[in-house]
């Protein structure tokens, strides 16, 4: 080790040139046991570089030009299998590894990490895969209708989709296959307003569900009253329509349930419009019922 860093210093000095570079001093800095040199590029930046990368000439700026920032193997234009490295991507593994855009020979596009490329684990977009590439362009499933193949992510085929709600995404090949994704998630909140009679800022289903039971935290055997424990007074409020009314305080909290109890008045109106308005809630309570 002492004799390849000892010929790597007379090799590398200050005022070595490689590309835009020209080393300018040591610094007191190491890196795996070599030198690491202060470099200045031709566009007036620097940049710290130890003695391999100087050596090897796999940076030649201070990441002005290059595609690939210092001390990151540039894989540009470099072929792996049927894939040809196009540029670094700003995002990262969950291990901080580069992740680089690839273009497959078959015309199709790919992020693909580099230990995953020069590791020989992937060699194309997923045409190479067995069974081969299904075809799901134009087709629908649930509210997605598939657009383009999306290359793929942790081994899995992607497709982007568009939703009939006007969004685009990316679903994995197998939750289209098994029904598991139908939507862009858009289904899955018409389904919850649907579920809990949304209205208003309002859940129709909370607000029957509190006429007849207490709230967990409740204390004083009406929801929306409790005791401040700073005044020893009884606090009334109420929350509809998502916003929370305060309904005063009081000595006893028997005119603080009465208090609540004249603001719930409204909430029966509420309610009472809703089931007009929805005789299919009614039936659905009912069913629940029996």
């Amino acid at each position: 080790m002492k004799m390849k860093e000892t010929a790597h210093k007379r090799a590398v000095a200050p005022g070595y040139q490689i590309g835009k570079l020209t080393v300018e001093a040591a610094t007191e800095e190491r890196r795996g046991g070599y030198t690491v040199w202060r470099c200045r590029c031709g566009c007036g930046g620097s940049v710290l570089l130890d003695t391999r990368y100087l050596q090897r000439g796999t940076i030649t700026d201070c990441g002005c030009e290059s595609r690939v920032k210092p001390r990151i193997r540039d894989l540009t234009g470099q072929r792996f299998g049927k894939l040809t490295a196009l540029r670094a991507l700003d995002e990262r593994t969950k291990n901080g590894g580069v992740v680089w855009l690839c273009r497959c020979d078959c015309g199709g596009e790919v992020r693909v990490p580099s230990r995953q490329l020069t590791g020989g684990c992937t060699k194309s977009c997923g045409c190479l895969s067995r069974p081969p590439l299904k075809d799901y362009i134009g087709r629908r499933f649930g509210r997605l209708t598939v657009t383009a193949y999306a290359g793929k992510q942790e081994g899995q085929h992607m497709w982007r989709c568009v939703c009939e709600c006007g969004r685009e995404t990316e679903v994995r090949q197998t939750n289209l296959q098994t029904g598991k994704t139908q939507s862009c998630g858009c289904y899955n909140a018409a389904q919850v307003r649907e579920s809990l009679g949304l209205t208003e800022g309002t859940a129709v289903r909370i607000l029957e569900y509190y006429k007849t039971h207490l709230s967990g935290r409740n204390a004083s055997g009406c929801n929306g009253v409790y005791q401040n424990k700073r005044t020893r007074r009884w606090v009334a409020q109420i929350t509809f329509c998502g916003k929370t009314r305060y309904l005063g305080n009081y000595e006893n909290k028997e005119d603080a349930v009465k208090a609540r109890r004249r603001a719930e008045e409204h909430i029966e109106a509420f309610l009472e419009q809703y089931y007009a308005e929805h005789p299919e809630w009614v039936r659905a309570r009912q069913d629940r019922a029996v």
